[in-house]
């Protein structure tokens, strides 16, 4: 077991580290505040320097601008984008535009990835994933897809409801699952919709508990006979459960990767003020109940950073379905990790940690979805339990 980086790779997560500390932190603010007024412009200008620099999709191959890392070099350097909520869209390395450009990658025509992955990988457009509908569609069960596809001539006619479609309300294409058979395992294919194509109605975008920022802002959609050309399919018809579990598994990773970066931020934050806060006669970090904490949010992050990295692993030898479980273990730990560390953080700042002079309450507030987003815990508790009760899934590996 060699847990060492590469010179090349260490070299390159400590220009990510700085490029963070440096440009990103301090204008991190400056971004949320003009997001919520609609504005970019100070996005778009670290954007440009993080462009210049070589930092943009580094995820993605040379071809594309990046700098072709796999998955391992991706839990690198996603970990530090993930210290700011804003960090992983300044690098385009954010949910859901990573995952989809790597499905286009893989899945698309050379002719879609000239259209649509191109201009996402520059960071000239956006994307969404439109599979979870409303009751009684499909959501934390899939086989409950509703949204149906049929061929007309030599196009498909697509109809139904979808929603928590993440920043589709400003997206310049979608990429929808729906029904094209009733077959359990290949019922479903995947298509790409221009957002704005006839037929493609954007309903609203869903208040939540999280508050709105960059892409994440969950839009509603109706398809009401939209129609999409042959070749706008992904793959072959009746793939799209397998494209979908196919690019859920890297994701959930990639969203453990930020989250870690976000929990081990926050307890950066815990540690300079227990370190300088005096409460009943000597420093908040000499109590206790504090370095109880403190210990309990330091080992669950390492914890899920080895999960990770285990899981990452697997995933670059090809060992998808046997990666499939740990996925799962990964993505509940950290999800609830990130969510545990900020309540304890709220805890130990007392009044300061809930007031909004402290990022904590509105991190708190975007991190509780985590334990619903791309499979809630009881799903992924379900798969991790029939496995092992079935000897799938060794635990001393």
């Amino acid at each position: 077991m060699d847990f060492s980086l590469s010179p090349d790779l260490a070299a390159l997560r400590h220009e990510i580290r700085s490029f963070m500390d440096e440009r990103v932190l301090p204008k991190e603010n400056d971004v949320i505040r003009e997001d919520a007024a609609g504005q970019d412009g100070t996005l778009k200008q670290l954007q440009q320097v993080a462009r210049k620099a070589g930092l943009f999709v580094p995820h993605l191959p040379a071809e594309y601008g990046g700098r072709g890392l796999g998955i391992l070099g991706m839990c690198t350097l996603f970990r530090e984008m993930g210290r700011s909520p804003v960090g992983a869209r300044v690098f385009n390395c954010d949910a859901p535009d990573q995952g989809n450009m790597d499905l286009l990658l893989q899945k698309a025509s050379p002719a879609l990835r000239e259209r649509w992955l191109g201009p996402l990988a520059r960071g000239e457009m956006t994307s969404a994933f439109c599979m979870t509908e409303p009751a009684p569609g499909a959501g934390a069960d899939p086989s409950n897809l509703r949204t149906r596809a049929v061929k007309d001539g030599s196009v498909w006619r697509i109809d139904g409801h979808k929603w928590y479609s993440t920043g589709g309300g400003r997206a310049s294409f979608l990429i929808v699952m729906a029904r094209t058979s009733e077959d359990a395992r290949t019922g479903a294919s995947l298509f790409i919709v221009e957002r704005n194509a006839p037929g493609v109605t954007h309903v609203r975008d869903i208040k939540t508990l999280g508050p709105d920022l960059l892409a994440h802002r969950e839009a509603e959609f109706r398809f009401e006979g939209a129609r999409v050309p042959e070749e706008a399919l992904l793959g072959e018809v009746g793939e799209g459960f397998l494209l979908a579990q196919a690019r859920l598994i890297p994701a959930r990773l990639t969203h453990c990767m930020r989250w870690l970066g976000l929990a081990d931020r926050t307890l950066e934050l815990c540690k300079a003020y227990l370190t300088s806060r005096l409460s009943f006669g000597k420093l908040l970090a000499q109590h206790q109940a504090m370095q109880a904490m403190l210990f309990d949010g330091a080992s669950a992050v390492h914890a899920g950073n080895l999960m990770t990295w285990h899981c990452a692993w697997l995933l670059a030898q090809g060992r998808t379905k046997e990666a499939r479980p740990y996925a799962s273990i990964a993505k509940t730990h950290v999800a609830r990790t990130l969510c545990k560390v900020l309540d304890d953080a709220i805890q130990m700042h007392g009044g300061l940690g809930y007031s909004e002079d402290m990022p904590f309450a509105l991190w708190y507030r975007s991190a509780r979805a985590a334990r619903i987003a791309d499979g809630p815990d009881e799903v992924h508790l379900g798969v991790v339990a029939r496995d092992y009760l079935t000897g799938k899934l060794p635990l001393l590996v």
